[in-house]
């Protein structure tokens, strides 16, 4: 949590709200949570400045744009130092095709979610990368099927016990 800033219960139900529906009006997530216009619009502010609302943006769905492939590919460095890590990661930030890149314990290092056009443009991506001799020893790619369960937010009441 952020140093100097408390969260109750109506702070989390507008976090809860606005996950379900960014563009809800302030009137109406007031309404929603059991507040006027102003406080409400008041606390978003505070929510926002510290940090615990990140963004707001449009889920878009991809089939609809055309064909892509979802990869998930298991990455293992050649060596654990923290020189490594970091020439990895920043590299990885430059690519518009990484989605998500998890640090994991267990049997490799990375767990990084692209989005590519296709199976060639990702072999491609892949090669690229291990070309610019960043620091992978070895890969595994897990190429998605289908997503039968994709869920937009996080479950904060569970997380939260609220």
């Amino acid at each position: 949590m952020t140093p100097g800033v408390r969260l109750d219960r109506i702070d989390m139900k507008i976090l809860i709200e606005l996950q379900n529906n960014g563009r809800i009006t302030n009137v109406n997530l007031a309404d929603a949570v059991g507040l006027s216009p102003s406080p409400c619009l008041l606390r978003v502010k505070r929510l926002e400045q510290a940090g615990f609302i990140s963004g707001y943006g449009a889920t878009i769905n991809l089939q609809k744009l055309g064909e892509t492939i979802t990869v998930f590919t298991e990455i293992t460095l050649a060596d654990h130092t923290k020189e490594y890590f970091i020439r990895f990661e920043t590299a990885l930030r430059r690519v518009d095709e990484v989605i998500e890149c998890h640090m994991v314990s267990g049997g490799y290092d990375y767990l990084v979610k692209f989005v590519t056009r296709g199976l060639t443009h990702y072999q491609s991506l892949i090669e690229t990368l291990l070309d610019r001799n960043i620091g992978i020893s070895k890969y595994f790619s897990y190429i998605v099927i289908k997503s039968p369960i994709q869920k937009p937010g996080y479950p904060l009441p569970v997380l939260f016990d609220l």
